[in-house]
């Protein structure tokens, strides 16, 4: 089975892992805290293990990191050249608060880059996925794949529209959103949960969505894989390729998706390490 053989058959795996969620979803789950404090839901736990069974029977012999199954040394993930990073339920705030910007986030890595990333919405049935070498689409409910691509200017009659948090901000995003706004005009700020705010790139409706705030593996991979299939990049602050190499923390660095053709890139990176280092 080649990658994109395999993409699709993992879209499929995560429509049905999002059916599992369904049951619970506004149905006053119970609310449990991890070690680092985020909170876990049964729906969690039920998709974890429809993706994780999913995956075994598509390919037994690629390692699974999920959220909800990473007590794995670092040891052995130095053993991995290729593996899956799996968010089970990304956006539990989101779906504990009842809304329906929850996806379920599923990506192959192969040496540190995203080889292709599947994002999927239960309550409604849209689909996103894609990778570098693939393209990207977006799949309604019951409807065919649509292909879709970035934007690489905002539109004649609109503004500069950034993606951002409506959970999670800092002082450092804050302030590369002030020094943006100088610079291009007043921003479009567009809040949605979960790993949409890549999709909202993706799919040409925003100019960008910076990340200067703490992120995991598994919030990013799969829709990093949307994003670069749409003719986007995410990258570090330094402006070097966003790679998922085994280390010890499962936490990202801060990072800039984009157009990889805008013009205003090294604006943006220039920016945003001031931002920082301020």
């Amino acid at each position: 089975m080649n990658d994109l053989q395999l993409m699709h058959e993992v879209v499929k795996l995560a429509q049905v892992a999002g059916q599992a969620t369904l049951p619970f979803w506004r149905a006053d789950v119970a609310v449990s805290n991890k070690a680092d404090d985020s909170p876990v839901t049964a729906a969690d736990l039920a998709a974890h293990r429809v993706i994780a069974d999913g995956l075994l029977a598509l390919a037994p012999h690629i390692p699974v990191l999920s959220e909800e199954d990473c007590d794995i040394s670092l040891a052995e993930r130095q053993g991995w050249s290729r593996w899956w990073l799996v968010d089970p339920l990304d956006g539990t705030k989101e779906f504990i608060a009842g809304s329906e910007e929850f996806t379920v986030n599923i990506a192959l890595i192969d040496n540190a880059e995203v080889v292709f990333g599947v994002v999927s919405m239960p309550t409604n049935g849209r689909c996103y996925f894609g990778g570098r070498q693939l393209g990207a689409w977006r799949a309604e409910a019951g409807e065919a794949a649509e292909p879709i691509q970035v934007r690489n200017a905002p539109p004649a009659d609109g503004r500069f529209t950034v993606v951002a948090s409506r959970r999670h901000s800092s002082p450092e995003q804050e302030a590369l959103l002030a020094g943006l706004g100088a610079a291009v005009g007043d921003l479009a700020l567009a809040n949605i949960g979960s790993s949409l705010k890549f999709c909202l790139l993706a799919e040409g409706s925003a100019d960008c969505y910076p990340r200067l705030a703490p992120t995991s593996q598994w919030d990013t991979a799969a829709a990093q894989g949307v994003v670069e299939g749409a003719g986007g990049e995410v990258i570090e602050l330094d402006g070097q390729p966003f790679r998922y190499p085994p280390r010890e923390s499962l936490l990202n660095p801060f990072f800039l998706a984009l157009p990889s053709a805008a013009s205003w890139r090294q604006a943006l990176i220039d920016l945003s390490r001031r931002a920082y280092n301020n």
